[in-house]
C-alpha cells in the first residue's frame, strides 16, 4: 500500500501554469484594492482548502471557520506573499498554522478529557472531535467499512504525522511543497510519512482482524 486513498476533490492537486498565472494576475489586482479579484481567489481555492482543513482538524465546523480565518489573514497579509511558492501552498500554510494554534489553545481542555476518558490504544492523545471508533449509521451507509476504518485510523495519528499523510497522500503534494507548508526538511517529511503509513497499516490490520 504505497499511499492511502481518501476522498479527493475533482481539482488537480498542483495548480497548472495557467492557474498560477491567473492567481498572480488576481493577486496584482487585489494589491490595488480590487476586492472582486480576491473573491475570485476565494472561489478558486476554498473547496480544496476546506477539504484539507477538514481532514486535519477532523471537524466540519472547525474546518469552515479555519477557511474563513485563512482568507481573512491572507487578505491582511497580501503584502507578505512574494510568489516564491504557489498561492495555494501559502494559503495551506496559513490554514495549518491556524489549526495548530487552535490545538495549542485547546490543549488543557483536551488533557482534561483524556484524564477522564483515558488514552487511545496507542497511548497517544487525540485532537478533539476526530473520527470516532463507532461510526454513525449514516457514515456506514455512505462509505464502505474499510473507508470508515481508514478515516478512523488517520484520525488516531499524532497531528504532526496526520498533516504529512494528508498533504502528501491525499492532496498529492510534492515532498518539497509539504515541507514548505509545515516548515520541515524533506527528509523529515519522508520519515514522518513512512511512520504515518506504517501506523495506519497496523491500525487497519487490527481493525480488520476484529471484523
Amino acid at each position: 500500500m504505497g499511499t492511502f486513498e481518501g476522498k479527493r476533490t475533482s481539482d488537480p492537486v498542483s495548480a497548472s501554469a495557467n492557474d498560477r498565472t491567473n492567481d498572480l494576475s488576481l493577486l496584482a489586482a487585489c494589491r490595488s484594492g480590487d476586492t472582486r479579484a480576491f473573491e475570485q481567489l476565494v472561489l478558486r481555492h476554498q473547496r480544496r482548502l476546506y477539504n484539507t482543513a477538514l481532514r486535519i482538524s477532523g471537524n466540519e465546523a472547525d474546518a469552515a471557520e479555519i477557511v474563513q480565518e485563512t482568507f481573512v489573514a491572507a487578505w491582511r497579509k497580501l503584502g507578505d506573499f512574494r510568489g516564491e511558492a504557489q498561492f495555494s501552498t501559502w494559503l495551506t500554510r496559513i490554514a495549518v498554522n491556524l489549526i495548530r494554534s487552535r490545538w495549542q489553545q485547546d490543549k488543557k481542555r483536551r488533557e482534561r478529557v483524556v484524564s477522564l476518558d483515558g488514552l487511545n490504544e496507542a497511548g497517544n492523545e487525540t485532537p478533539p472531535q476526530v473520527a470516532s471508533e463507532d461510526p454513525s449509521a449514516l457514515d456506514l451507509l455512505e462509505r464502505s467499512e474499510l473507508r470508515t476504518l481508514l478515516e478512523h485510523c488517520i484520525g488516531l495519528l499524532d497531528p504532526g504525522f496526520r498533516e504529512v499523510l494528508i498533504l502528501r497522500d491525499m492532496r498529492e503534494m510534492a515532498y518539497e511543497e509539504v515541507g514548505q507548508i509545515l516548515g520541515l526538511r524533506e527528509g523529515t517529511v519522508k520519515s514522518r510519512l513512512f511512520r504515518a503509513r506504517e501506523a495506519v497499516r497496523d491500525c487497519i490490520a487490527k481493525g480488520m482482524r476484529r471484523v
